[in-house]
């Protein structure tokens, strides 16, 4: 969870990201688009073509031909902008697809194998900070990329109504079993800095939201329960030393919570 910045490159021996120009409070140093590719392959998948920022795609395109492969899949860990606004442009830039979940496209699932060449990818369905979130496991680098699920840096946001919270959990308990039984040791995640210790990222995630359940419940007793808005009563009882310009996702995942608690 290193401050340093980040600016993307071979990460593992199958994994590099390209990272896209679009840095901010909510996509930290910018949205990472990941190229995979088996070592002396020819066929690569993208995940995550990011915005639409075509000096960003000539990029991508760019770091596949360099390595004498073609783009043969473009894939999508969620549908929020800034990780599939420029799949469409980016699939006829490739002239390949948008694989994604559940928006249309030549649809994954849980379970589903992707193949390029000798790679392989398993599709791992993980809902939560959307509905439509997943990630994907690069088993040959006991690497799981992650979306916006778990991020390199800080903590994500539950994008209620369309995430939602008890998914989230579930799925960060599917996380953590990866990562217990050796499958998982590393997190490439949608924004920040690759994680090499993926078990130790998860349990920090999985306590972090513990804690903020806790403390939203106590806000609650506190005196936010009573308030005309309880998403602000909580708000600035919990995430006071938040800066104000995350405060919008804040409210979401308060939003989450709340659901999640039963208070309406």
């Amino acid at each position: 969870m290193s401050e340093q910045a980040w600016t993307g490159g071979q990460v593992t021996e199958r994994a590099h990201c390209v990272l896209a120009p679009n840095p901010g409070p909510m996509t930290l140093d910018g949205t990472n688009t990941w190229v995979l590719l088996e070592p002396g392959g020819t066929e690569a998948v993208v995940i995550d073509p990011g915005p639409l920022d075509e000096a960003h795609l000539a990029r991508v395109v760019d770091t596949v031909t360099a390595a004498g492969a073609r783009v043969t899949e473009t894939i999508l860990t969620h549908g929020h902008h800034d990780h599939a606004e420029a799949a469409p442009r980016f699939a006829e830039l490739t002239g390949t697809r948008v694989r994604a979940v559940g928006r249309g496209h030549d649809d994954l699932s849980d379970g589903s194998v992707i193949t390029a060449g000798a790679l392989e990818i398993r599709v791992v369905a993980t809902p939560g900070h959307t509905s439509d979130s997943v990630s994907f496991a690069l088993a040959a680098d006991h690497a799981l990329l992650t979306g916006d699920t778990v991020l390199g840096r800080g903590t994500t946001v539950v994008a209620h109504p369309d995430g939602e919270l008890a998914a989230y959990l579930a799925s960060l308990d599917r996380i953590a079993d990866l990562t217990g039984n050796g499958q998982v040791t590393r997190i490439l995640p949608g924004h920040g800095p690759a994680v090499p210790d993926a078990s130790a990222m998860v349990a920090f995630y999985r306590t972090h939201r513990q804690e903020r359940l806790e403390q939203v419940r106590q806000a609650l007793t506190d005196g936010a329960a009573g308030e005309p808005d309880p998403v602000e009563g909580v708000l600035t009882r919990v995430y006071a030393d938040v800066p104000q310009e995350v405060w919008p996702a804040a409210r979401m995942s308060i939003r989450a919570q709340l659901d999640y608690l039963g208070v309406r």
